[in-house]
C-alpha cells in the first residue's frame, strides 16, 4: 500500500514532466523567427507577456510576501536592471508601439515594466496564488485571471504589454515561461482565444 502511494506521485510529476518539455519543444519548433515577429509587432495588435527581469535569488515567495513590501519578496538583480532597460532600448530601436503596460503588483514586475517602458499599471489579477505549489484547482483559478489579458485586443495600432510571472503563464498557456525577461507574444482573438507566435530572450533583443 506504501509502495503504491509513494509511486503514484513519482508517475504524475514525471507525466507532468514530460508534457511541459513536449509543450516547450513545439512551442520552439512553431516559433516565428525574431526578425517576423518584430515585423509584427511593428504594426501592433498584439500582447507582449514579459516574465520580469532576472532576481537575485529564484524561489517561491508569493507564500509570504506583501505585495507593498519590497523587503519580504524577490526584487531585481543588477542583471535585472541591465535587462529591462536592454528591453525598453530595443522596443524604441525598432519602433515597437505600445499601448497599455499592466504589471502584476510584484516589485520585480512593476520595476521591469517602469525600466523598459517608462509607465505601468498595476493589477493583482496577474499575481501568483500565494502557495508554493499550485493543485489542478488553483491552477484553473490563475489561467481564468490570466486569459483575458491575453486574449483582448489592444488599442488599433498598439501592442498591450504584459510584465508579470512563470506560474500564471503557464496556467494560462501551458508553457513554462525561461528564463527571466523573456517575452512570449501572442495574437489576441477575443472570448478568451489567441495564438501564440514565439518568443524573445531578453539576451536577444
Amino acid at each position: 500500500m506504501y509502495m503504491k502511494s509513494f509511486i503514484t506521485p513519482i508517475i504524475f510529476c514525471s507525466t507532468l514532466f514530460i508534457t511541459l518539455v513536449i509543450a516547450n519543444s513545439e512551442i520552439s519548433k512553431s516559433s516565428m523567427p525574431k526578425e517576423a515577429l518584430i515585423k509584427k509587432m511593428k504594426k501592433g495588435g498584439l500582447i507582449l507577456y514579459f516574465r520580469h527581469a532576472s532576481t537575485e535569488k529564484d524561489y517561491a515567495d508569493q507564500v509570504k510576501a506583501d505585495v507593498n513590501d519590497g523587503s519580504t519578496q524577490r526584487v531585481l538583480s543588477e542583471k535585472g536592471w541591465h535587462e529591462a532597460v536592454h528591453i525598453g532600448n530595443a522596443i524604441r530601436f525598432y519602433n515597437i508601439p505600445v499601448g497599455k503596460v499592466i504589471s502584476s503588483e510584484y516589485f520585480r514586475a512593476w520595476q521591469t515594466a517602469w525600466l523598459a517602458f517608462g509607465q505601468y499599471e498595476k493589477n493583482g489579477d496577474l499575481n501568483f496564488l500565494t502557495f508554493a505549489e499550485f493543485t489542478k484547482e488553483q491552477m484553473e483559478k490563475m489561467k481564468k485571471r490570466v486569459v483575458p489579458f491575453l486574449s483582448t485586443q489592444p488599442e488599433k495600432g498598439k501592442n498591450t504589454v504584459i510584465v508579470a510571472h512563470d506560474d500564471p503563464f503557464e496556467a494560462a498557456t501551458g508553457i513554462y515561461p525561461d528564463p527571466q525577461g523573456i517575452c512570449y507574444v501572442l495574437e489576441p482573438k477575443g472570448k478568451g482565444s489567441f495564438n501564440i507566435l514565439g518568443f524573445v530572450k531578453a539576451s536577444a533583443w
